[in-house]
């Protein structure tokens, strides 16, 4: 160990999911990281201490990988603005039903944010609570307007949500879940 300690409510949240227990839901107390790499528009992985974990960029939803080629344009992105090795300062705000950390990440600017300014995330709605609802909604309508990224497609692309859910739907016979 090296001196670097992991919030104690981090700590419990890890030991809760590691039982299998859900994590809190309230905000955590932000904590520093270095970034180890991006898995996707939305997702990251970093190091605080001696702990990787992952975290899930709350209040968006970047197109998937399988959007061509806007998923991988926002991964590309994130990439961009938060290269290996780049510290960053995770502000928690829930775990997922994967265990992964959902948090907003703040580098130069808040990351999150800034991915739906672009046109390169939705703005979540459904997990718009714990973040500034209205900074998110105008960034995403301001995007639309602009025709930035998904917005070039007429009407936006297909929201991630809704294409996760097509794809379940066909992957599984009769559409049972």
């Amino acid at each position: 160990m090296t001196g670097h300690r992991l919030p104690p409510s981090l700590l419990i949240a890890l030991i809760l999911l590691g039982l299998g227990l859900p994590g809190p839901t309230w905000a955590e107390p932000a904590f520093q990281a270095t970034v180890l790499s991006v898995g996707d528009g939305d997702t990251l992985r970093v190091r605080s201490g001696q702990q990787r974990i992952t975290i899930r960029l709350a209040c968006i939803d970047a197109p998937e990988m399988a959007q061509s080629p806007y998923g991988r344009q926002a991964q590309q992105a994130l990439q961009r603005r938060l290269a290996g090795g780049r510290p960053v300062t995770i502000q928690p705000r829930s775990t997922d039903r994967f265990g992964r950390i959902v948090a907003e990440t703040v580098g130069d600017t808040t990351i999150n944010l800034a991915l739906v300014e672009d046109g390169l995330a939705f703005a979540f709605r459904r997990y718009l609570g714990s973040c500034n609802a209205a900074a998110y909604l105008e960034a995403e309508e301001r995007a639309r307007r602009q025709r930035l990224g998904v917005w070039r497609v007429p009407g936006g692309l297909t929201r991630p949500w809704d294409f996760r859910r097509t794809r379940r739907s066909t992957l599984i016979p009769n559409g049972n879940t």
